[in-house]
């Protein structure tokens, strides 16, 4: 470790300047750390990324503190690595692409693929057993069931009386139903 970061010379004693055994560069970063925070908020308007951009702003600053020149504006310095890094991680979240977690959005309008498939398969078995029905059955039920014809407008289409229309619906339902593994209720 360096002399500056240890906070301690040569012969083992703090250097001239430093505060609580801080090199004078430590002191002043430290220092300047609400700055750097307040800074990094205006860069990345998170609190979580403010702070990580901070940690990793001065991490970078401590390394490379032998690059500091001694006479030079150390917090001028420390915000143009902030930026530097904040531009980086934008860079790179552009090439990469955004992602988001995806517990965060769980609640997404969308279709359930197991309702989607029991429908189909529903549907499906429905068809069947129209089509294993007598014609007059399936045309009745079409016309009331699908089409949403009234009993009355489904006698006169047909041309056959509303009580047999009724008891014919009836019967329709039943074999559906039977068809269908249902139980009359």
């Amino acid at each position: 470790m360096s002399d500056r970061l240890s906070g301690q010379n040569a012969s083992g004693q703090p250097p001239p300047g430093g505060v609580g055994g801080l090199s004078p560069f430590a002191t002043e970063l430290v220092a300047l750390l609400p700055r750097l925070r307040r800074y990094a908020m205006t860069l990345t308007r998170s609190a979580s990324e403010a702070d990580d951009l901070a940690q990793a702003s001065c991490e970078r600053a401590l390394k490379a503190q032998a690059q500091f020149q001694e006479g030079t504006r150390l917090d001028a310095w420390l915000f143009s690595i902030a930026r530097n890094l904040w531009i980086d991680a934008l860079r790179k979240r552009q090439r990469e692409g955004r992602t988001e977690e995806i517990d965060a959005h769980l609640d997404l309008p969308g279709e359930d693929g197991r309702q989607v498939n029991e429908v189909a398969l529903t549907v499906d078995s429905v068809q069947q057993a129209l089509a294993q029905m007598p014609e007059e059955h399936r045309r009745l039920l079409m016309l009331i069931c699908v089409e949403g014809c009234s009993y009355r407008d489904a006698s006169e289409r047909l041309a056959i009386p509303i009580g047999t229309v009724m008891s014919r619906l009836s019967r329709a339902r039943q074999g559906l139903a039977a068809r269908l593994g249902m139980e009359a209720k």
